[in-house]
């Protein structure tokens, strides 16, 4: 299907793409890879008024891991992220995850905000900054604003984003020396949504868990925190008992729904093993690390 008619503007400013954004509001949508938005109208699933192209705007296609604090712009791609040998070294868990992103058509156009912003419950980049802790920059004209990811997601293709406001930058706080991280996701086939996928971040702190980040993918109205399972690692030294504790608080954390990829029983089970393998692959890196 066609999409329906539409105005395309490549402003060759921010400032210009915010001009428009206040102008247009709710008649307006951001493209920056046109992985998401494109199938959407395709489908007459979204029907903007202006397509707003971010392409030209080089000022937000950058990636740094300076100063404790992991920089990424909105115009960097799957692709930039899977490549960087900086941000592999600063956060092993990026690039875990960009790997099972979709295909590499895909990875080579979409970027990491765009599928961000689309806030897909079955996207896998939502988990992985729950997990993180990773925060969001918001541009508008009234000025900038940063919200944390816990925050950012509201339902299902959902966000606290204004119609006005473009994200343009993800900032992920560095992981300490001793940290690990892994990324596991179930799909019917390579390039498919997750079934389920798990997101798990640990620092270990003088041989215990100083910090854990869970972040469950596609078992949700939205991308969601294992927060009862991040509390019962927190402070503990690791140990067999403590990682199925922890897998099985994971499993009950979420709301799946049963369809054609499986029973609700199911998914809660995968989520459960996932965790369990995520959190031993993630001490494994830690340790390896502090080693």
């Amino acid at each position: 299907m066609y999409p329906a008619a539409f105005d395309y503007v490549a402003p060759a400013s921010l400032d210009e793409t915010l001009g428009i954004l206040a102008e247009r509001g709710d008649e307006a949508k951001v493209m920056a890879g046109g992985q998401s938005l494109i199938p959407l109208m395709k489908l007459r699933l979204a029907a903007p008024s202006v397509v707003v192209d971010l392409g030209r705007l080089d000022e937000l296609q950058f990636m740094s891991a300076d100063g404790g604090t992991l920089r990424i712009g909105a115009r960097a791609r799957h692709a930039d992220i899977e490549s960087s040998a900086e941000l592999r070294r600063a956060c092993a868990l990026l690039h875990d995850a960009v790997r099972l992103i979709s295909d590499p058509l895909v990875r080579n156009m979409g970027t990491a905000a765009g599928s961000i912003c689309h806030a897909d419950p079955q996207g896998d980049w939502g988990s992985v900054m729950l997990a993180l802790g990773a925060s969001f920059v918001l541009r508008s004209t009234a000025g900038e604003r940063i919200v944390d990811s816990a925050a950012f997601f509201t339902g299902p293709f959902s966000t606290v984003m204004r119609a006005d406001e473009v994200m343009t930058e993800i900032r992920i706080p560095a992981p300490p020396p001793g940290s690990g991280g892994s990324y596991h996701k179930l799909e019917r086939k390579i390039g498919d949504f997750a079934t389920v996928g798990v997101a798990v971040a640990i620092e270990l702190r003088d041989g215990v868990i100083g910090r854990a980040g869970i972040g469950l993918t596609a078992v949700a109205p939205t991308n969601i925190r294992a927060t009862a399972a991040e509390r019962a690692l927190t402070g503990q030294a690791p140990s067999d008992a403590l990682i199925a504790e922890a897998a099985q608080l994971a499993a009950q954390a979420g709301e799946p729904r049963g369809d054609i990829r499986g029973s609700a029983e199911y998914k809660r089970d995968v989520v459960r093993v996932y965790v369990q393998r995520g959190l031993r692959a993630a001490l494994r890196q830690a340790r390896e690390v502090s080693a």
